[in-house]
């Protein structure tokens, strides 16, 4: 099932989207305002968002930007829903990266439609991830080591999830309490370490000497794959 996030502060369109959109076999979540739009996005991963640009408190041109901007969030179509109609307006929109501009009023089966079109065709990316014998299932929150599976909290998982995603890549503390925690957050890059301990002594045969998660002095964590999937050396 395909979810999306809708942003509209009108009500009753909010209303008739959900409906309608609930009924074509779509998820759907959302929030009429743009505040934490960013974080709902990140929060929920949604296949595809519709976004306001006028909304009371926040400008849909730079929620669109921000979603653009955002490593989590690049691949996801965005397609405007606004009542600004000119061909300028329509030019900006689309060049800040939204997939699809759509003037309000409109038909809702030719909405759908065209979300149908988003989809079409889409491959999608891969919802389980594996590293020597550790495998993340996207779908079911699940993490399995050697077949068995562990118990995480939906933090944990998060972190796990960000790192195996992008194995070889350095991150910060800082990089990670944003893509992790997001920006509205009460916690310090000292949080970071507690978890990522958590992690290791789930994940790691000896979480002094970690394989998956590697400590880069001075900059901050990685995952590993290669080393993890590394085969050892007979009598070593």
């Amino acid at each position: 099932m395909k979810k999306i996030v809708l942003i509209e502060d009108d009500a009753d369109l909010f209303a008739l989207l959900k409906y309608n959109l609930e009924k074509e076999g779509f998820a759907l979540v959302g929030s009429q305002t743009g505040k934490g739009a960013i974080d709902l996005c990140r929060r929920e991963r949604p296949d595809l968002v519709l976004l306001d640009i006028m909304l009371p408190d926040s400008d849909g041109l730079d929620i669109c930007k921000g979603i653009r901007n955002h490593s989590e969030l690049a691949h996801v179509p965005v397609i405007f829903l606004t009542a600004r109609a000119s061909e300028t307006d329509r030019i900006v929109g689309l060049e800040l990266g939204a997939n699809d501009y759509i003037v309000k009023p409109f038909f809702i089966r030719e909405l759908i439609a065209r979300i149908k079109i988003q989809f079409r065709g889409q491959a999608g990316p891969s919802k389980t991830l594996r590293a020597a014998g550790l495998e993340l299932d996207k779908s079911s929150c699940r993490v399995k080591l050697r077949g068995e599976e562990l118990s995480l909290t939906a933090t944990e998982f998060r972190l796990l999830e960000f790192l195996m995603s992008r194995p070889g890549v350095v991150f910060s503390r800082e990089q990670l309490l944003d893509a992790v925690w997001g920006h509205d957050r009460a916690v310090t890059d000292r949080t970071v370490d507690v978890y990522i301990l958590r992690l290791r002594q789930k994940i790691e045969q000896d979480a002094t000497n970690p394989s998956f998660i590697r400590s880069v002095r001075g900059f901050g964590y990685s995952f590993d794959k290669t080393s993890a999937e590394a085969p050892q050396a007979v009598g070593a």
